[in-house]
């Protein structure tokens, strides 16, 4: 085995093995803020694993601005050191992947609520060829005051339950912080966020490219620190939300759009031959008036699901969709403007046939409930075909990045 212990000033690969070519097998992984109380224990522990198992490899601390002893102690400890001024887990963690000496990382938190020395299922399954590892704390054991109440009823079961609805993932326990992968294969997936959602964004996005992932149980105990930890329930949980919904356009925009769409059209058909009863209830064209505008805003979020797709694809944000693909190949932008300005030129002309019937009346009052009828059908077809005309430029300019 080969510990090297080495100081940085940056996010910068040091090099476990001076003179040394050969590359350790194994980079256990600890990003730092403030942990003086705990980083000793957890660089011994993970120090005594490679030891005891026989693994060339090295204990890699990232100090993201402690203003305690924790680097001195984690240098101390034999671990080797890097320093990132940028704050945040996120950052802190990509500096160290891209630091990290060995074929294969474990990541952890340095507060020792995770066993380091139990670090072997996560490596057997490594070299067994997967590519992402992650515990599992709900399989492996949850020690009395582990966990916040929120985190383990509400937190973590919904905001995995999301993550496997929207990308299909298997795992059962999205945000566990002690997970081991293949480096060249997580480095392969760009990932950019700085913050707490780092976790969910390593998992959506290794789904998302096909990476061969599994899930070990590992134990969690309440972590040594006498300090709160840096974790806020209620902001690190909607930047978790927050994330997958972004990443996820179909659920975010498409199905909601859908079905919107798909209820306003059926309103509008159900009440435009004239008022409808559903038991005691009498429903005209104020309930039209709903299905005008849950036609028009379901739309403009099915157009808003297309433009975002296209757009993550273009810049390699999600892997090319086959269904988004061939409509690409079938869109132009003069059939796009063809559609969107005969809906509209329909919808001008059922409003100048509305405007026609008021005229053999001398202008004089209306009747609401039949006028409605016209009118109401015709905004929907000016702004849906509006909106077609503005969509088709707005996308024929994002069809540019490609041509770029």
């Amino acid at each position: 085995m080969s510990i090297a212990t080495a100081m940085g000033g940056s996010d910068r690969n040091e090099g476990a093995c001076p003179g040394d070519q050969r590359s350790p097998e194994l980079t256990v992984l600890l990003p730092c803020l403030d942990e003086a109380e705990t980083v000793g224990v957890c660089v011994d522990k993970a120090l005594g694993f490679l030891h005891d198992m026989g693994v060339d490899g090295e204990v890699l601390v990232v100090d993201n601005g402690s203003v305690d002893e924790t680097a001195a102690i984690a240098v101390r400890h034999g671990a080797r050191l890097i320093a990132v001024e940028a704050k945040g887990y996120g950052n802190a963690l990509r500096a160290g992947i891209e630091a990290a000496a060995g074929q294969f990382v474990i990541m952890s938190d340095a507060d020792d609520s995770y066993d380091l020395s139990g670090l072997a299922p996560f490596l057997t399954e490594l070299r067994a060829g997967s590519q992402l590892v992650v515990g599992n704390r709900f399989r492996g054991g949850i020690e009395p005051g582990a966990m916040p109440f929120l985190h383990r009823y509400l937190g973590n079961p919904l905001l995995s339950l999301i993550g496997r609805v929207f990308f299909g993932s298997r795992l059962s326990d999205f945000h566990c912080g002690l997970r081991g992968f293949d480096r060249d294969a997580i480095r392969g997936l760009g990932l950019v966020t700085s913050g707490m959602e780092f976790a969910s964004e390593m998992i959506v996005k290794a789904t998302l490219q096909g990476l061969r992932i599994t899930e070990v149980p590992t134990s969690l105990s309440p972590d040594a620190r006498s300090r709160e930890p840096h974790l806020h329930t209620w902001r690190d949980g909607w930047r978790h939300l927050r994330f997958l919904l972004l990443y996820s356009p179909n659920w975010l925009f498409l199905y909601p759009g859908l079905g919107l769409l798909l209820v306003g059209l059926a309103t509008m058909a159900w009440l435009l031959p004239g008022p409808q009863r559903w038991g005691d209830v009498s429903f005209d064209i104020h309930t039209l008036a709903y299905g005008t505008a849950a036609i028009i805003c379901g739309f403009q979020a099915t157009t808003l699901a297309i433009l975002t797709k296209v757009y993550a694809m273009e810049v390699k944000i999600l892997p090319p969709d086959p269904v988004i693909e061939r409509f690409r190949s079938a869109f132009s932008l003069e059939g796009g403007l063809i559609v969107g300005l005969l809906m509209f030129a329909i919808g001008v002309g059922v409003s100048v046939q509305a405007l026609r019937g008021w005229g053999e009346t001398a202008f004089s009052d209306l009747d609401p409930a039949t006028t409605m009828r016209a009118v109401l059908p015709s905004i929907a077809l000016m702004v849906v075909g509006s909106q077609i005309v503005l969509t088709s430029f707005f996308y024929s300019a994002l069809g540019l990045l490609r041509r770029r």
